[in-house]
């Protein structure tokens, strides 16, 4: 009796056995969870285990998560029999499990008999396949179910098209990334007359909004997003949807105005990013009823360079969150927005074309935490009283602008400030002791005017981040061991001078340094072997000498190295011999000697190795084939020698790597903005000019510059295998044989150039089939015949592409093709012509002869060896002598 009144007050004494059994059914296919130990398995109580939740009042288990559970790491099936004694289940997540559908006769349909009273069913991150689409659409006929998540399914294209049918419980459907296609019918789908949340962001659906749509009036929630949907807003059944209080339209081909929604007051959040604005008339202004909270109108496409804001702007109150970045609005600097937004919390107004001073709201603001405003056209001063407008910001970005004078002391009182960016303006004065207070995690006042010593006075808890370079600091550097947490710090592209500093020692956190474009001198320092974390040094371009430290090898995370262009010598060493994850090696511009050695072809990583420039000689060791990731190989400009190795064809030059080191500010709302913290710069000679690339441009330029060097014997026919080759300098080196006909294969080549050999033969005509082609070069060689036809790419190449080849013709050269190439036959005199009529002193003529010959000779042989041009018209001419003589004497004696 007592345990019956027990269970009428709502009292249950442990799940149900059928139940646990069932559970303990399902721990082979979700291995991943927690499940209790196994002497606990039949006697705890399963309304415990984590993964469960039960009903309080009856034991049976209401809420089932095996989300994330399954071992499997291909797709599997699903026997759906097994959640069927969960009779009273109400929640089951069954996402990120790698199900591909259900075994035979137990399918989703199933579930539709059993769990009558499922409300909420997480489908979300499987892999369905076509032949479980039928069985999915059953789930439209549970009874009782109001949310359903497929989200990442892959679902079959026209899911929505043929299987989706009318549901009187559902409420929220999310169908995003599922990979579907087409446009949307004007059935089915429209017939959830009850839903109020609808997702179908990121996928491939196209062409107009059905009519339908507007059957949905319940609608709260929708999301189009990153379709390809078309059409003005105005015209479709959108602003039917009198309840809809959040609409996300972002990256279609809409025409967007929000005019119809003036009167729609439940509307709080709109994002409608990447699509067309419809500019408003500015004689004409309309004060809408609707005032959201969230609003993005960014990446738009405006109808002018310099669009006008939209009117209804001017009538907004109550945003939180506003979102105008890369849309080329103009005018001057709306401070307005500031004003009439009390309750604002982050504006991001970048990349438009503002100008006028920053001008801040006359009272308080203790909301807002992010302001970014650069890209812009600002000038003037930074204001004096940003700490008191603003005491609680936690992120500004002012860079990209013209503000001049100083930083004022009051940004640093801002206790709150997280991240400072103030690069690339006009700012300038010293920096001492602005933000010794302040917890900045990065800070970064880059290309500006900055003068004095390098700052010193950082919060050392917090700064992880400092970035000072393109400015004017003169000095030492300073000792900054201080800051023991600071992960990068780039001084690059100042004036700083002295030796580099060995207090940095200490500072164990370090992982990027850019100290290039500076005057320091002396050697590397042992001590920076100490920085075990380091992944990024650049000390390109300064007056550094001696060797490399052999303690190199202890940097095991060094992935980017830049030395160019400083005073280094020695051989190259075994320092890198085990860094099989280095990506980046370029030793450029140095006094570095003696062969490359073949350890180098174990840095499996490697996709940069610049050794130009320096005084190595031998051959290419074969070993340098293994580097299968190579994007960039330049060892021009030494005194490398011996035949071109065929390997060389080996080189993939597919994207497999960076060089820049971006790292996110925050997930902003769904804007995230990317800021590099710090780039290499690798020089590189593409297209007859010295080029600096640098960040994800890296990953698409694939060159090989093996030019100014004395390398001999044939080109490899195998370099055509080279399919996406960019740019090939194989020049000033003594490279004989023809020009492999494989090189009109390079359909990516936009660089090639073969000057300075002694080429022969006809250059390919095939070499017109690559239309990539913008800087050409077979200057002085011994080529010889028509040039390729004046056409497509070769049409823009002038005879200076050419010359020096005196045995090629055809335009664009002077030379024209076909002419008969044997000057006339000389008049021979006669016998009796020919009888001497006069006395000659023969000693005299033999003297003069000999020394005449002689000077000749030497003349004649040192112009040819100075000027390649003349030797190839001296043996032109040497040719036609000998032709015009062997006809002589075919004729002679015929």
């Amino acid at each position: 009796m007592v345990i019956i009144m027990l269970m009428l007050l709502g009292w249950s004494h442990g799940c149900v056995e059928q139940e646990r059994e069932a559970l303990l059914q399902l721990k082979p296919f979700f291995k991943n969870l927690y499940w209790p130990m196994k002497a606990e398995e039949t006697s705890s109580n399963c309304c415990e285990w984590e993964m469960v939740e039960c009903n309080a009042k009856t034991g049976r288990i209401a809420k089932l998560n095996v989300a994330y559970g399954a071992t499997e790491t291909k797709w599997w099936y699903l026997n759906v029999s097994y959640f069927f004694p969960f009779e009273q289940l109400t929640s089951l997540d069954l996402s990120n499990n790698h199900i591909a559908g259900c075994v035979k006769n137990q399918g989703f349909e199933m579930l539709s008999l059993r769990l009558r009273k499922l409300e909420k069913l997480d489908l979300e991150y499987n892999h369905f396949n076509d032949n479980i689409i039928f069985s999915l659409s059953e789930l439209f006929n549970l009874s009782s179910l109001e949310e359903l998540f497929l989200d990442e399914s892959r679902l079959h294209k026209d899911f929505l098209q043929t299987h989706v049918g009318s549901s009187t419980s559902l409420k929220v459907l999310r169908l995003s990334s599922c990979g579907l296609k087409g446009t949307l019918p004007n059935r089915g789908w429209c017939d959830l007359k009850n839903l109020e949340e609808l997702d179908l962001d990121d996928n491939e659906l196209e062409g107009t909004l059905p009519p339908c749509l507007a059957n949905l009036s319940s609608i709260r929630v929708l999301d189009l997003s990153h379709n390809q949907f078309t059409g003005n807003l105005a015209s479709t059944p959108i602003p039917n949807l009198k309840f809809i209080e959040s609409l996300s339209l972002r990256y279609n081909h809409f025409q967007v105005t929000l005019k119809p929604f003036a009167n729609h007051s439940s509307l709080k959040k709109v994002l409608a990013d990447g699509n067309e604005l419809i500019e408003e008339s500015t004689s004409y202004s309309w004060t809408p009823k609707f005032q959201p909270e969230v609003l993005s109108l960014s990446n738009f496409i405006p109808n002018n360079s310099n669009a006008n804001f939209p009117n209804f702007l001017y009538h907004q109150f109550n945003l939180r969150y506003l979102g105008l970045y890369s849309s080329k609005f103009g005018g001057a600097f709306p401070s307005w927005l500031f004003e009439n937004n009390t309750r604002l919390e982050k504006i991001y107004l970048v990349d438009n074309s503002f100008f006028g001073p920053f001008q801040l709201p006359s009272h308080p603001n203790l909301n807002m935490s992010m302001i970014d405003i650069s890209h812009n056209k600002l000038v003037g001063h930074i204001p004096s009283n940003i700490s008191f407008i603003f005491p609680n910001l936690w992120s500004l970005d002012l860079s990209e602008n013209s503000f001049q004078g100083t930083i004022p002391p009051s940004l640093g009182e801002i206790i709150s400030l997280n991240t400072l960016y103030l690069s690339n303006n006009q700012l300038s004065g010293e920096i001492k002791e602005h933000f010794a207070n302040t917890p900045l995690w990065l800070i970064k006042l880059s290309n500006n005017k900055f003068s004095g010593l390098v700052p010193t006075m950082f919060n050392p808890i917090s700064l992880e981040v400092l970035l000072l370079d393109g400015n004017n600091f003169v000095g030492e550097i300073p000792d900054i061991s201080s800051l023991k947490y600071l992960k990068t710090l780039d001084i690059s592209h100042n004036s700083l001078s002295g030796k580099l500093s060995r207090s940095m020692s200490n500072m164990s956190s370090l992982s990027e340094i850019g100290m290039s474009d500076n005057l320091f001198e002396g050697s590397i320092p042992q001590e920076i072997c100490k920085l075990y974390n380091l992944e990024f040094l650049d000390l390109s371009r300064n007056n550094l000498s001696g060797p490399i430290p052999h303690c190199f090898s202890e940097l095991r995370n060094l992935n980017h190295v830049l030395l160019r262009r400083n005073k280094l010598r020695g051989p190259m060493t075994k320092s890198f011999l085990n860094m099989t994850d280095l990506v980046t090696l370029d030793f450029g511009g140095n006094n570095f000697s003696g062969t490359i050695p073949n350890w180098i072809g174990n840095l499996s990583s490697l996709g940069i190795l610049i050794l130009q420039g320096n005084q190595f000689h031998g051959d290419i060791a074969s070993q340098l084939c293994n580097l299968s990731r190579l994007n960039i190989l330049d060892l021009s400009s030494n005194s490398l020698s011996g035949r071109l190795p065929p390997c060389l064809s080996h080189f993939s030059f597919t994207m497999g790597f960076h060089l820049s080191y971006p790292f996110e500010i925050g997930g902003w709302d769904n804007f995230n903005i990317m800021r590099s913290a710090l780039e290499g710069m690798v020089e590189f000679t593409s297209k007859r000019n010295s080029l600096n690339y640098t960040g994800f441009i890296l990953d698409h330029m694939y060159g090989i510059d093996l030019s100014c060097n004395q390398f001999f014997g044939e080109i490899p026919p195998e370099f055509g295998n080279l399919s996406n080759l960019r740019a090939l300098n194989l020049s000033h080196n003594s490279l004989s044989g023809s020009i492999p006909a494989s090189f009109s294969k390079l359909k990516q080549l936009e660089s090639f150039d073969l000057s300075y050999n002694d080429l022969n033969g006809r250059i390919p005509p095939q070499l017109t089939e690559v239309n990539t082609l913008a800087v050409f070069s077979v200057a002085h060689n011994n080529l010889s015949g028509p040039v390729p036809d004046f056409k497509a790419q070769f049409g823009t190449f002038n005879d200076s592409c050419y010359e020096g080849n005196p045995l090629l013709c055809g335009p664009p050269l002077n030379n024209t093709c076909g002419e008969t190439p044997f000057a006339p036959l000389p008049i021979y005199p006669s016998k009796e012509e020919s009888v001497d009529d006069g006395f000659m002193d023969m000693a005299f003529f033999w003297v003069t002869f000999v020394v005449t010959y002689t000077i000749a000779l030497f003349g004649v042989t040192i112009v040819l060896y100075i000027n390649s041009y003349w030797r190839h018209a001296w043996f032109y001419h040497i040719e036609l002598c000998f032709n015009t003589f062997y006809y002589f004497l075919v004729d002679k004696f015929q």
